[in-house]
């Protein structure tokens, strides 16, 4: 029988420290509440590998270091803010799904510099936090019909899978012929991805808690040691026709702090962002709505996933700590742009922590002091940024977002028909922006062709007719 102190045993400062969090209350204890915290870090902390190994790599190219600090300091501090304010055992980091957009879509696509990039991100927190505290999120909320919301997160999974395929260069594109293929399996780091999207996918079907970080790590370690073997050997495969290294992984050699100084570059984008006038364009206001949107729909749909198996839905339907808890995310993410890094969210790996027993916001204050304590692992990560190493997170965060598939109403044609084009259009367009834009126009479309003009929540119409006005103006300018 598990052996524990009531909060009557306890000393004076931690029946304190107990009632602040909860902890009692709530039915945990301190010794849940630590490991707890510590699961919730083993299951998010991949992403301080993927995120500077994304945002370093092009198009964005940003100070690797700079990019590290950034991710290790907005994930600490916003998830001790999380536990301490909103007292919610959930932790926060720079999201998959809207790093990609600022990196492939934003930046890649648009043309906005990163600087520009992060200035708009700030725009696009100030705007859900706004939306946050003033209640308007829920009526935003009531106008996007559950399907939709659905199609989305699914389509940001099928586009960062994609995205982390050609980074990996499993899947290839021909400029010339405007396709996309398979890759030919002459360059050994594409054999070195597909080890690591292997054994993440058996350690996930197995169910194992902590694929991605044990995955990253165990193809790091791979990459590495047959890096060296070919080095050694002078192996004809290490070389590419033209020449070039085609086993470019970061070596040990690089074992120092120094990239850390990036974050001086880093945390003055977002002022250069908003002087440079490329800033100001009509396309903005789309890049601005996404970061605020993406943002909203992932983290409600995260308070929705974990509320419930960590007894936090109260008898009216209402989260716990929910309102709080969107003010810490809206407000992480202006903090996280102006230090150099994309949208800041709420993980749903939280669940991780929350099945581990976490139950209170000490949890997130474990987390968070957690991510602050791996910044002193900086060099390790070094040697985990390439993307043949990282690229299978991206491919099974995918596989993972791609599962809300199977509760889109895809038998009801109005919903098939936006839900398909939402999803194919954000993977084709090689843009989220565009995929949610399709999809709230297409939403509306069906609906007043079924004559259902009054199930329609007027933001939605008013949201619809936004764009298409945004891509008629394009066209005429």
């Amino acid at each position: 029988m598990e052996e524990k102190k009531t909060q009557g045993e306890q000393s004076p400062f931690l029946q304190k420290v107990d009632k602040f969090f909860k902890i009692t209350e709530r039915g945990s204890n301190w010794r849940r509440e630590i490991i707890g915290g510590l699961v919730t870090f083993l299951a998010m902390c991949y992403i301080l590998a993927v995120n500077p190994g994304m945002l370093s790599g092009a198009p964005v190219n940003m100070p690797y270091g700079g990019v590290f600090l950034a991710t290790a300091l907005i994930a600490g501090l916003a998830t001790i803010a999380m536990g301490v304010f909103a007292k919610l055992p959930m932790g926060l980091a720079p999201g998959m799904g809207t790093n990609a957009f600022f990196a492939y879509t934003v930046v890649g696509l648009m043309g906005y510099t990163w600087q520009e990039a992060l200035a708009a991100g700030i725009l696009g927190g100030v705007l859900f936090l706004i939306l946050s505290v003033t209640k308007v999120r829920t009526k935003i909320m009531e106008a996007v019909p559950a399907n939709l919301r659905l199609a989305i997160g699914a389509g940001i999974g099928f586009f960062i899978a994609y995205i982390g395929l050609r980074n990996m260069k499993i899947i290839t594109f021909d400029a010339a012929a405007q396709l996309t293929g398979l890759t030919d399996f002459t360059n050994p780091l594409v054999w070195l991805a597909l080890f690591g999207i292997i054994l993440a996918m058996v350690l996930h079907a197995r169910g194992f808690r902590y694929t991605l970080i044990v995955s990253i790590v165990a193809t790091a370690v791979v990459g590495v040691v047959v890096g060296e073997i070919l080095n050694a050997a002078n192996s004809p495969l290490l070389y590419a026709a033209d020449g070039m290294n085609n086993f470019p992984l970061i070596s040990t050699a690089k074992f120092d702090y120094k990239g850390l100084g990036g974050i001086a570059e880093t945390a003055s984008g977002f002022v250069n962002g908003f002087a440079s006038p490329g800033l100001w364009t009509p396309q903005i206001i789309m890049v601005i709505l996404t970061f605020a949107f993406v943002d909203m729909f992932d983290t409600m749909g995260t308070f929705l996933a974990t509320a419930g198996p960590a007894g936090l839905i109260r008898e009216d339907g209402t989260t716990e700590g929910a309102e709080r808890g969107m003010i810490v995310d809206a407000t992480a993410t202006v903090i996280g742009n102006m230090l150099g890094t994309p949208v800041t969210t709420t993980y749903v790996e939280s669940s991780a922590g929350i099945a581990a027993g976490a139950r209170s916001g000490l949890a997130s204050v474990v987390t968070g002091l957690l991510f602050l304590i791996s910044i002193l692992l900086f060099p390790v990560f070094q040697i985990f940024s390439h993307p043949a190493v990282t690229g299978m997170a991206l491919v099974l965060v995918g596989v993972l977002m791609a599962t809300q598939l199977k509760n889109i109403e895809w038998g009801k044609a109005e919903v098939a028909i936006y839900a398909f084009l939402t999803i194919i259009i954000m993977v084709l367009s090689y843009s989220i922006a565009n995929g949610i834009a399709f999809g709230f126009i297409f939403y509306v479309i069906v609906m007043m062709a079924q004559k259902r003009f009054k199930e329609v929540h007027p933001v939605a119409y008013g949201l619809a007719g936004f764009f298409v006005v945004y891509y008629a103006l394009q066209a005429i300018f």
